[in-house]
């Protein structure tokens, strides 16, 4: 195997996968290797379905050799550290590989330990993630039969932002249909000022709660979770001169809650349930965090409209590791990888970067319930950005629920993934 290469990829997810495939096709001349030591690749949008009972999890893998484009070299390892002065990549076992250009895209691990007995809650079955084991989240519910269902994600940034809320509407839905909704409590509670940002998804999104009586409950941080006592702990930040935004858009835990809520000595917000669904905080892997690569976040340091290294001209970002001020999703990676690869291209060729810029253009599939889906696309500024493709599928108003949306989600989208994104080709 070859120690050096004109185009070297960390990461074969999404972003790895796709840039490599495309490249491939743009210039078949290049030499390109991917840095990537698991045996599977995951479809991981569908874990929504899946914690739901609406989609097999078989069908959300394929193995990592299956996916591999043609032409590229697969180096099966760890990266472990980085010296981009003198363009070298360290491995775990394979040594140093040195570059031309580097795309660093390997999406971020998830951290649970960052909140108090969630890895011990996780580890015993007793609370559920959809981000680790969406099976076991679709167990747990249902084996749910009322009581206090919570849903909520962290302070950390997360990939899929919507995630968490998707499951809660899902769940709501499930319960209902379990005619359990007269003896449940059903709570979203998130760090977050707003169920979402972008102002016509959010005026849905509110309505969709209010329709499954969903208690929303914004400023409110996870920091530990008693697996014992089925307690689930937060932060609440709500400020005292947002009183009149929480009476209209959430609520704050009063004495009077019906999930029986107390504030403990120290301040905290105390939570019994009888179902917790939580996204881990989550974070860019250690090698990247420690790496003169990153911010002071910990992220990859780059330019958010040429994803070019903030330092090295050489080195791009993709994907969740980036530090970008925009959601952490596939549909994102769909736009940044053409801007990348334009200015690969245009550097090798005549040493200077492209024209193309990402907007921060991300996509977020809302599931409301099933059979029913919301699609809410948007930019660094939140402006809706609906796809004009959509009125090819008679979705006039995506900001809608829909249940050709929820047809997109379930099939039209996996097949995309998995033929077209994957394979380099424009979607």
């Amino acid at each position: 195997m070859s120690t050096s290469y004109q185009v070297l990829i960390v990461g074969g997810g999404t972003a790895g996968i796709m840039a490599a495939s495309r490249l491939q096709k743009l210039d078949s001349s290049l030499s390109i290797a991917i840095i990537e030591p698991a045996d599977t690749h995951y479809y991981q949008p569908a874990w929504t379905l899946v914690g739901a009972g609406a989609y097999n999890y078989k069908k959300t893998a394929k193995p990592m050799a299956e996916i591999m484009p043609n032409g590229v070299s697969w180096v099966k390892d760890f990266a472990v550290s980085f010296d981009p002065e003198n363009n070298s990549v360290s491995t775990k076992e394979s040594g140093n590989i040195s570059y031309d250009y580097l795309i660093v895209a390997p999406g971020l691990v998830m951290e649970p330990s960052m909140i108090k007995g969630l890895p011990e809650a996780l580890d015993k079955g007793i609370v559920c993630s959809n981000y680790t084991d969406p099976e076991h989240t679709w167990k747990l519910l249902q084996d749910f039969k009322g009581g206090n269902a919570i849903f909520t994600q962290p302070a950390t940034p997360i990939k899929c932002g919507g995630a968490p809320q998707k499951i809660a509407y899902l769940a709501a839905d499930y319960i209902r249909k379990q005619g359990l909704a007269e003896k449940s409590n059903v709570m979203f509670a998130t760090p977050g000022t707003v169920i979402f940002g972008v102002p016509v998804i959010r005026e849905t999104l509110m309505k969709v709660i209010g329709k499954y009586n969903i208690k929303f409950h914004p400023y409110n941080t996870p920091v530990e979770v008693d697996s014992k006592k089925k307690i689930v702990y937060f932060i609440d930040k709500t400020p005292e001169d947002h009183a009149c935004f929480v009476q209209k858009e959430g609520s704050s835990f009063g004495t009077n809650n019906v999930f029986g809520a107390n504030k403990t000595e120290d301040g905290r917000i105390a939570v019994p349930f009888d179902f917790l669904h939580i996204a881990p905080p989550q974070a860019a892997p250690k090698f990247i965090r420690e790496s003169t690569l990153a911010n002071e976040g910990g992220w990859l340091s780059v330019d958010k409209h040429t994803l070019q290294h903030t330092k090295y001209a050489n080195v791009f970002g993709l994907g969740d590791v980036a530090g970008l001020p925009t959601a952490k999703t596939g549909a994102a990676i769909r736009k940044q990888v053409p801007v990348v690869l334009d200015n690969i291209l245009r550097l090798i060729k005549s040493n200077t970067t492209g024209t193309k810029s990402y907007n921060g253009y991300s996509s977020c599939p809302l599931v409301t319930g099933y059979g029913k889906m919301v699609l809410a696309e948007f930019d660094y500024n939140n402006n809706f950005t609906p796809d004009p493709k959509l009125k090819q599928m008679l979705v006039f108003d995506s900001s809608k629920e829909h249940w050709r949306l929820w047809m997109l989600k379930k099939f039209g989208l996996p097949y995309l993934y998995w033929n077209k994104m994957l394979k380099g080709e424009d979607v």
